[in-house]
């Protein structure tokens, strides 16, 4: 019978650090992010109560967003890269339909970064590909 010692294989230093380095990429350590950079804008008060692209209702107290591109349900992290303030939104509609801009945030988002009185302010977009 082969004791733990016997094998000399399990106590290769490679074979224990690439089994290290695999059990970190099960996690979201290896997952690949993806960056955007472009302009923000937010709601207007009268879409407040519509449906969303998703089904959802609309509503500015919740921090949520709209993307052309990013898949319904990702989670992204916003940076206005005037003051460096972040927020963490859900898409869950479809815009910004004006060039130039890459998400259209909630009430609640856009205070969050500071974002009220400039109204288009320029971020960056950080999310996991699904």
């Amino acid at each position: 019978m082969r004791t733990y010692a016997d094998n000399k294989s399990i106590r290769s230093p490679f074979r224990w650090f690439f089994l290290a380095s695999g059990m970190l990429c099960l996690g979201t350590a290896c997952s690949p992010r993806i960056v955007q950079r472009g302009d923000a804008s937010y709601y207007a008060d009268m879409f407040k109560g519509r449906r969303t692209a998703n089904g959802e209702i609309f509503r500015q107290h919740k921090r949520t967003a709209a993307s052309l591109t990013i898949p319904f349900g990702t989670k992204v992290k916003v940076t206005n890269l005037k003051n460096g303030r972040t927020v963490k939104v859900r898409i869950n509609d479809r815009g910004p339909y004006v060039n130039g801009r890459i998400i259209d945030l909630s009430k609640k988002a856009a205070r969050r970064i500071g974002m009220l009185r400039d109204g288009v302010v320029p971020v960056k977009l950080s999310y996991k590909k699904k």
